[in-house]
C-alpha cells in the first residue's frame, strides 16, 4: 500500500513553513520524508505534528538529518526515499539561510558563504540527486521556495531584513527554476513560490523581526498593500495548488507577498476633472472631423 502512495521530500521541515507543508501533504495521504539540520530542540514538536497528520490519513513519515550543502548528503536523501517507498514524486525545496543585516551586521566571509551555499547550492544538490527518481514517476512536481529579497534587495522598509548575498541568492533561484523546468520536462513540473513577509519567514516569529522597532515593523506592513503579514496556511494553499491542481504550469514564479513589491504608493481616487458633460475638449473648440 505504501508504495502506491505519492512520496514527498520536504527540506527545512523541522518547523514553520516546511513543517506546515509536510503536515498538509501527509494529511492528504502522501508519504513524507522530512529533512532537517538545525533547530534540533523542535524535533519533539515536529514528531507530534506529523504523527497527528499521518494518523488521519494512514500515510507514513520519516525524518532524517542532512547537510544538503554536501552532495553526498543529498544523494543519501534520495537513497532513503527509494529504500523506504521506492519512489519520489514531490520535492519541496525549502532551504535557506537568511542574513538579516539587523542580526548579523556587515558580512563576514563565513556568513556570505553560508548564505549562498544553504540557499542555492543545497537546493541544487537536492534537485539533482532526486531528478532521476522524480522523472521515473512521470508526474513529478518540484517547488522552490524563495523570497522577494530577489527583487527588493537591501532597500526601503526591508533594508534591515534582506542582505546582499541573500538577495542575489534568491535571484538565482528564479534562473534555476526555469532551467530545471527545461531539464525536467515533460515528466516533472518545476515552479517557484516567492514569499514576502510571513510568520516564521521574514516576519513575526523570527529573531530579526523582534529586533525591529515598532516603527520599522509598521513601515513594512504599511508598504504591503494588504496591510498585514502572511500566515503559513496561505503558503500551504499555494503548494497544494501547484502540486495537485496545476498540471499545465511549469517554469513559473508565483509571487505571494500581499502586494509588498508594488506597495508603498497607493492609487488615489480619480479626480472629477474640469470638463463638463457635453463641453468640447479640443482646445475649447469642436474638433475637426478627422481628429474626433
Amino acid at each position: 500500500m505504501s508504495e502506491q502512495r505519492k512520496v514527498a521530500i520536504v527540506a527545512g521541515a523541522i518547523r514553520g513553513i516546511g513543517l506546515g507543508i509536510a503536515a498538509s501533504l501527509a494529511s492528504k495521504g502522501v508519504n513524507t520524508l522530512l529533512l532537517y539540520y538545525d533547530w534540533l530542540e523542535q524535533l519533539p514538536e515536529m514528531q507530534a505534528v506529523m504523527e497527528e497528520s499521518c494518523s488521519k490519513s494512514g500515510a507514513q513519515y520519516h525524518a532524517i538529518s542532512a547537510d544538503l550543502r554536501n552532495r553526498k548528503d543529498a544523494e543519501m536523501v534520495a537513497d532513503k526515499a527509494i529504500s523506504l517507498w521506492n519512489r519520489a514524486d514531490i520535492l519541496i525545496n525549502n532551504i535557506e539561510r537568511g542574513g538579516w543585516p539587523i542580526v548579523h551586521g556587515p558580512y563576514t566571509p563565513e556568513q556570505w558563504d553560508l548564505e549562498f551555499q544553504t540557499t542555492v547550492t543545497a537546493k541544487w544538490n537536492l534537485f539533482n540527486a532526486l531528478l532521476p527518481h522524480l522523472k521515473r514517476g512521470g508526474s513529478g512536481s518540484v517547488i522552490n521556495i524563495s523570497s522577494i529579497a530577489a527583487e527588493v534587495g537591501r532597500a526601503g522598509p526591508a533594508a534591515p531584513v534582506f542582505n546582499d548575498c541573500y538577495s542575489l541568492s534568491n535571484r538565482a533561484i528564479r534562473s534555476l527554476t526555469r532551467q530545471w523546468a527545461r531539464e525536467a520536462a515533460p515528466e516533472v513540473r518545476v515552479n517557484e513560490l516567492m514569499l514576502g513577509f510571513f510568520e516564521t519567514r521574514h516576519g513575526p516569529g523570527t529573531r530579526g523581526w523582534s529586533l525591529l522597532s515598532p516603527q520599522e515593523q509598521q513601515a513594512i506592513i504599511d508598504h504591503t498593500l494588504l496591510g498585514r503579514t502572511g500566515v503559513i496556511e496561505e503558503i500551504i494553499d499555494a503548494v497544494n495548488f501547484l502540486v495537485f491542481n496545476a498540471g499545465f504550469i511549469t517554469g513559473t514564479s508565483i509571487l505571494i507577498d500581499g502586494g509588498y513589491l508594488i506597495g508603498g504608493e497607493k492609487a488615489e481616487e480619480m479626480p472629477e476633472g474640469v470638463v463638463k458633460p457635453g463641453e468640447p475638449t479640443f482646445g475649447g473648440k469642436i474638433p475637426p472631423a478627422g481628429k474626433r
